[in-house]
This record gives C-alpha cells, sequence and structure tokens, in this order.
C-alpha cells in the first residue's frame, strides 16, 4: 500500500471552472432577488391593503378589492401616476383586529408601501390605523364609518361619512321622512360600529323629539335573537333600528319574522350591504330601510357610468363595498398625481387637500377631520332588490 503525503493538488482548469461557476449562479441568484426578493428595485408605485379576504366578514373584503383593482387598472391604462404604474399588495387579515395590525406592519416594514388602503369594518381600521399612523404613512379607509377611527390620527383619513353623520341622517329620515316618533334599539354590544351607529341614532333621534322605548345590545357572536326579538315586539315600537353587519341581520330578520315582526319594520346602517343579505332574508326584510354610501340605480352621472365599467369588468352588477373601495383607490392615486412627489408626507398632504373629487358614490371633499363629505343614500329592499329611495346631504367641508 502507498501512503499519501497530503491532498493531490487540484489542477488550475478546474479552478477555472469552479470560479466561472461560481460567478454564474451568483448571477443568477442576483437576478433572482432584483426580481423577487426583498432587494428588488422596482419602477412599479406601490400601495398596500389590508382587507378581511377570509373569516367572518371576507365578501367586504373580496367585494372592496374588486373596487380598488377597477381603479388600478384605470389609472395605470391612463398613464399612471408621474409616469410609473401602481401596484397593490394584498395582505388578508381574517377579519380580526390583531391579524390587521400584523398586515399594516409588514406592507409598511417589508414591503416599503407609501400608502395603504383598509379597511372595511372600524375595529380593523382602529387596529390598522394606529400601526400606519404611527409608522407616518398615510391609510385611507374606504368604509369605515366609527369616529374613532380618524380621530387625532393625522394620517389616517376615510372616504366615506362617519357613523355620527350615518346616525343623525338615519334619525332624521325615520321621524322626519317616515314619520315614525318612537324607536327601538338592536345591536351588537361589542363592536365598536354597532355599538356606535345605535348611540349616535339614539341621541339625534331624542333630539328631533323622538322617544327610544327600548334598547337591546346582544353578545358579538350571537345566533339566537328570539328572547331579544320578543321583547322588542312588546315594546310596540314605530321601528326598531338595527345598524348591525349583514350575516347577523339574515338571523335576525328570519327569527323576526317567527315572532311576528314585519320587516319594514327594520332601519338599519351600512354593515346590511351584502348580496348574502338579499340571498338569505330578501323576502322576511320587503319594505326595511338603511343608510348606505350608494345603491345600484343611484340617478348619479359617475356611479352610473362606474357601475357599467364594473359590470363589463366583473360581469356583474357591484355593490356599495365595490364602489367605496373604487372611490378609496382612485381618491388615492388622484392625490399622488397631485402631490409634487410619492412619498408618504405628500400624499398625506394631498389627501387632505381633496375638493370636489368625484366618485362612484358621490362627490367627495375631505374635511379638516380627515373624514369625507359626501351625500348618504337610502336604501329600501323591495321585489328582493335594493332601491335607492332617498338622498341625504349633511355637514360642510
Amino acid at each position: 500500500m502507498t501512503m499519501s503525503s497530503g491532498p493531490k493538488p487540484i489542477p488550475y482548469v478546474h479552478i477555472l471552472r469552479r470560479t466561472a461557476v461560481a460567478s454564474a449562479l451568483a448571477a443568477i441568484a442576483a437576478l433572482s432577488l432584483g426580481a423577487t426578493g426583498c432587494g428588488k428595485k422596482s419602477d412599479d408605485i406601490m400601495v398596500g391593503a389590508y382587507l378581511s379576504l377570509s373569516g367572518q366578514d371576507s365578501t367586504f373584503g373580496t367585494d372592496t378589492r374588486d373596487g380598488i383593482e377597477l381603479a388600478v387598472e384605470q389609472t395605470n391604462a391612463a398613464g399612471g401616476v408621474k409616469g410609473k404604474k401602481v401596484k397593490v399588495l394584498y395582505e388578508d387579515d381574517k377579519s380580526t383586529p390583531g391579524e390587521a395590525t400584523n398586515k399594516v406592519r409588514q406592507l409598511i416594514d417589508r414591503d416599503k408601501v407609501v400608502a395603504v388602503l383598509g379597511e372595511v369594518a372600524s375595529s380593523r381600521s382602529l387596529a390598522g390605523g394606529l400601526i400606519a399612523n404611527s409608522m407616518h404613512v398615510p391609510m385611507i379607509t374606504p368604509s369605515s364609518t366609527a369616529v374613532e377611527v380618524t380621530k387625532d390620527r393625522e394620517y389616517v383619513f376615510r372616504s366615506c361619512f362617519t357613523d355620527a353623520v350615518q346616525g343623525e341622517m338615519a334619525a332624521k329620515y325615520v321621524y322626519e321622512k317616515m314619520q315614525k316618533k318612537s324607536a327601538a334599539l338592536f345591536y351588537a354590544a361589542q363592536d365598536t360600529y354597532s355599538s356606535g351607529l345605535a348611540q349616535s341614532f339614539k341621541d339625534a333621534f331624542v333630539k328631533l323629539g323622538g322617544k327610544i322605548l327600548i334598547e337591546k345590545g346582544f353578545p358579538k357572536g350571537e345566533t339566537n335573537f328570539t328572547t331579544f326579538l320578543q321583547e322588542l315586539k312588546g315594546a310596540n315600537a314605530d321601528v326598531i333600528f338595527a345598524p348591525v353587519y349583514y350575516n347577523e341581520m339574515v338571523q335576525i330578520a328570519r327569527q323576526a319574522k317567527g315572532v311576528g315582526i314585519a320587516g319594514s319594520a327594520f332601519v338599519g346602517g351600512d354593515g346590511w350591504d351584502s348580496a348574502n343579505l338579499l340571498e338569505g332574508a330578501a323576502a322576511e326584510l320587503e319594505g326595511s330601510h338603511f343608510t348606505n354610501h350608494y345603491a345600484p340605480d343611484v340617478p348619479w352621472e359617475n356611479s352610473q357610468k362606474f357601475i357599467k365599467t364594473f359590470g363589463a369588468r366583473y360581469g356583474h352588477e357591484p355593490n356599495s363595498l365595490s364602489a367605496q373601495g373604487y372611490d378609496a383607490a382612485s381618491l388615492l392615486f388622484d392625490a399622488m398625481k397631485r402631490a409634487p412627489d410619492v412619498k408618504p408626507e405628500s400624499i398625506k398632504i394631498a389627501i387632505g387637500e381633496t375638493k370636489n373629487f368625484a366618485g362612484a358614490t358621490g362627490t367627495i371633499s375631505m374635511d379638516k377631520e380627515r373624514n369625507a363629505n359626501k351625500p348618504i343614500v337610502v336604501v329600501e329592499i323591495k321585489d328582493k332588490k335594493f332601491k335607492y329611495a332617498d338622498q341625504l346631504v349633511s355637514g360642510t367641508p
């Protein structure tokens, strides 16, 4: 046996080959990172969106996303923003405030977005907005109506009206237009949106001279409403104001029929707006009314144009969530075009300066509290469809 005195030297040609291969692999890795990794450089302007794309409010998120996407497509087809295309990165908050917090932080920290769109539910916009505000990145919620969402948060805006305005206008419509002088309140006690809207309705209704005969708050997640409804029926109020979400209202309407409450007795808020409500309880809610941001047959030119374009793109009629998503994104892109640059601070200032923006849900102007001054629509459920009933206007820019 021959003993080796050490490892044999590697031929120089092999060293050259290995070096060439390593260089090629490094180049490929660099290209891959440039295309998909954290170090990518893109000409696109990155905007984030956090929505309930799964979980109990998933239709809110998917409907809103459809509207945002249409706005993105139209903006990019018209030349983008400052000659660059806009790209929206979507994150699913799974219908929970905790996930909303995480997703907004990821969009800002990891993806370096210059602005954020979302959420629909006020509880999640409160959570996500806290992060956006603390990190000085502007956020526009398309549909969160709780007053607290924008309060003392200079980077958080909304392209919808507030619950204070919605409750006031709902009370005025019930008292003056419907000529109803007494009301019952039925709401989700632990939900920011539901309890807040019930309170604003109560304050305005009583101020007008109306009487609240009974108030019933149910635990969030409740599914058996029969006992509550029997008590509400016993109060014999002219209307039952139920500012709850569509999934809860389906169950409430079905069980109300069982205890003898007519659908026309109910008045609700914008949380009713979903095709699922019609699919689940259109017959039970015939003749009911709710305040909203939009209706499929609103008599406004911009709205009709949006309906036609949306229908051609998706093959079905839009609901108010889609229209609001479209408006929030379009308003943001308009502000980005007006801003001197696409940095968060400049975009924030431009959003706040928005006046008379022609949206699908009406003409929008931002007030000093970063809330939208715009029309409120009253919708009636008639012949198992959402029908435009009236338009209410409140406030000044």
